[in-house]
């Protein structure tokens, strides 16, 4: 596996003084990286068992659509409020600087029974992925199982996701 600290776009003071704004950029400009890193996570989806992916917000793409691409199976995004077209289960969340937003997934896009594996780029507090959860356990299906490329621990969103239940956890890089 690749070191991937050497692929993390890191600007201080954003968007305000005392943030720093992390993405993987960098690993998304390396195909050989990138490859690298879907496959960890593809292989821990496969030790799952999962019948889906499924990615919060537009971030989650870029973990979520080359994963399922890969492995075969589906991709499920959970969008910001008011962005889907057809009707939609929702959850709300907690901004990392104050406030409100909510998620949803399409009613029909989980089956009750199904294996949903959740990734994304980045795991900060764990708010978008705690709202991806309880729409997918509203929907019937059984979360599989977190993965991201980043876990930035000193925002302890792992904590925060574990305390909603105990699944298996893959975490590429803590930062």
């Amino acid at each position: 596996m690749v070191d991937l600290h050497n692929y993390i776009a890191t600007v201080k003071n954003y968007p305000e003084p005392g943030i720093s704004f992390r993405d993987i950029s960098p690993l998304m400009g390396d195909g050989v990286a990138y490859r690298q890193a879907i496959n960890a996570i593809a292989d821990f989806a496969k030790d799952l068992n999962v019948d889906l992916i499924a990615g919060p917000e537009s971030r989650g793409f870029i973990v979520g659509s080359p994963l399922a691409y890969t492995m075969g199976i589906g991709f499920v995004p959970a969008r910001k409020g008011g962005k889907l077209p057809r009707k939609a289960i929702q959850s709300t969340y907690e901004l990392e600087y104050g406030g409100v937003n909510v998620l949803e997934i399409h009613e029909d896009a989980i089956q009750p029974g199904q294996r949903v594996l959740i990734v994304d780029d980045l795991l900060a507090t764990g708010g978008t992925i705690n709202a991806t959860r309880e729409i997918i356990e509203k929907l019937g299906g059984v979360v599989a199982g977190v993965a991201f490329i980043i876990e930035l621990n000193d925002l302890n969103g792992r904590g925060k996701i574990m305390s909603s239940g105990e699944v298996p956890f893959l975490s590429l890089m803590t930062y």
